[in-house]
């Protein structure tokens, strides 16, 4: 019976222990001072609490909507609707297999059943040990390199099964790994705390970010007359007298 719901209502979230509240509301008065109204600073708030705990949870709710002078029901409205923000404890790495239309005919959709038979997990499920999220994510707009796997919003494209297992495998070993763009691969929380606004401070990570990949700049080069164009045309349909 102790599983039972009796409708009581929750009592107040608890609020972070006081040297975690002190810096974590200093972090918050800076990223504040940004915007000229306080409440625009909530979606990267949002990711400061998450990079302390590793989700949104209700104690950072409340931490919010203190800062923010919001209501918790305004604060959660909002962390519920984007998917960035987690809502139950999640793995030191979110690998988002992307399932979207091109990317699953390109074999985005046997990737992610390959790895949730090697993980053992289901969608938006952690391993036991707590290294790996896995769920199947919306259009990351990396169409040119389909399908794609993205870990901790970094991009790993091309992929296959294979690769893509061998990628969740030296996660959770600890072995180094490298995006296929972009910035050094970080934890998750580490991640937040950049979304949230705060630089990145390892050496040489923001010189890596790159720009877009070969794929994506082709139409660029066509328009600067760098490559040549090939023009497609259309082949009649034959005339009954052709067919026969």
């Amino acid at each position: 019976m102790t599983d039972v719901s009796l409708g009581i209502p929750q009592m107040p979230a608890p609020d972070f222990p006081a040297d975690v509240r002190a810096r974590l509301e200093a972090d918050a008065k800076e990223v504040i001072a940004r915007y000229p109204g306080a409440r625009s600073a909530l979606l990267p708030l949002l990711h400061l609490v998450q990079s302390e705990e590793g989700h949104v949870t209700r104690t950072g709710i409340r931490f919010c909507a203190e800062m923010l002078d919001l209501t918790t029901a305004e604060v959660t409205a909002v962390s519920t609707f984007y998917t960035m923000y987690r809502r139950k404890p999640s793995g030191d790495y979110q690998v988002g297999v992307c399932t979207n239309t091109l990317c699953a005919v390109m074999g985005g959709d046997a990737i992610f059943d390959e790895l949730k038979t090697h993980l053992g997990v289901g969608n938006d499920e952690t391993t036991a040990d707590g290294k790996v999220t896995l769920e199947h994510i919306e259009c990351n707009a990396a169409c040119d390199f389909a399908p794609v796997v993205m870990v901790n919003w970094e991009f790993f494209d091309n992929q296959t099964p294979e690769s893509a297992k061998q990628l969740v495998d030296d996660l959770i070993a600890g072995r180094e790994v490298h995006p296929t763009r972009g910035a050094p691969l970080c934890t998750y929380k580490e991640t937040a705390r950049i979304l949230a606004g705060f630089p990145d401070e390892r050496p040489g990570a923001v010189e890596a970010s790159g720009g877009a990949g070969p794929a994506s700049l082709t139409g660029l080069r066509l328009h600067k007359g760098e490559i040549p164009a090939r023009v497609v045309t259309q082949r009649a349909e034959p005339t009954q007298e052709e067919s026969e």
